[in-house]
């Protein structure tokens, strides 16, 4: 079985986002630039913002984080956005989630400019990647997508079934598959034969947060399994797969954590990238 190396991955990725900031920067004289919005002292999400800058500064990119306390109204959040979205040394703006109960989510994605919207969770982007046009990719599918291309370059024709159905990864995650020329199967906590819609698949999307809802019988061989879950158990961080059991069959397989985590950020400074060379077109 192949191990699928996220963390390798990933390292590759920001190697070559390097080399083009390099490129851009000799024909610009300026860099892509990435503000991050943060509210609140949640622990998961510090940690987040904090890898999420080193690696931006890793690759050579401007990089700033604008802190707020949870207490602050959404008005000032949003007034915020738009300076940023007016500012032209910033190419990519991004919220962290979650954010506190009284400010809306929803507002928050649609105020940031499409065109600098890393998350790809605007609905111009959304509906940009369903029919096919040129957007913003959300970085955890993208990066799902990179890992099973480097396993697999050629996807035409392959079953693919996606595990979860979030706007967050299962949809979009459909999108990019169905762009391969995959067959794609959603599935969700209501579909009545989860066991036997997986084993039809040659790529499994895990991506619903049920701890290793996905059993080695659930798999057939040569199967690639691509695992986003991270879920806190009595035994320590786990995905939404049966590491030991699906590693006797699958042909390759993420491990969580070291898997789809590390692309998801390399993913963010991909995106920040595209938009810099978006708006400079």
């Amino acid at each position: 079985m192949i191990l699928i190396d996220g963390k390798k991955a990933a390292a590759e990725l920001r190697q070559e986002l390097k080399h083009e900031v390099t490129g851009l920067k000799a024909k610009y004289n300026k860099v892509p630039g990435l503000t991050v919005i943060l509210i609140g002292d949640l622990t998961p999400s510090q940690i987040y913002v904090r890898n999420k800058e080193k690696s931006a500064n890793e690759v050579g990119l401007k990089s700033e984080v604008i802190k707020y306390p949870d207490s602050v109204e959404e008005k000032t959040v949003l007034e915020k956005i738009e300076q940023l979205n007016a500012d032209e040394t910033v190419s990519g703006i991004l919220v962290q989630l979650p954010l506190p109960k009284h400010i809306d989510k929803q507002k928050v994605i649609e105020t940031i400019l499409p065109s600098k919207d890393v998350d790809g969770f605007h609905p111009m982007n959304v509906g940009n990647l369903s029919s096919g046009y040129e957007s913003s990719v959300p970085c955890t599918p993208l990066g799902c997508y990179l890992l099973i291309k480097k396993v697999e370059p050629n996807l035409s024709g392959k079953k693919a079934v996606i595990v979860g159905r979030s706007n967050l990864n299962g949809k979009p995650m459909t999108q990019l598959l169905l762009k391969e020329n995959c067959t794609v199967t959603i599935t969700h906590s209501k579909t009545k034969d989860l066991k036997a819609e997986c084993l039809e698949a040659d790529i499994i999307v895990a991506a619903v947060g049920i701890p290793e809802l996905v059993k080695g019988d659930w798999v057939k061989k040569d199967t690639i399994v691509i695992d986003v879950g991270i879920n806190k158990t009595e035994n320590g961080i786990v995905g939404d797969v049966a590491f030991d059991e699906v590693s006797k069959n699958a042909k390759a397989l993420t491990p969580v954590p070291g898997g789809v985590g590390p692309m998801t950020i390399a993913c963010l400074l991909k995106n920040t990238i595209e938009c810099f060379k978006r708006l400079h077109k």
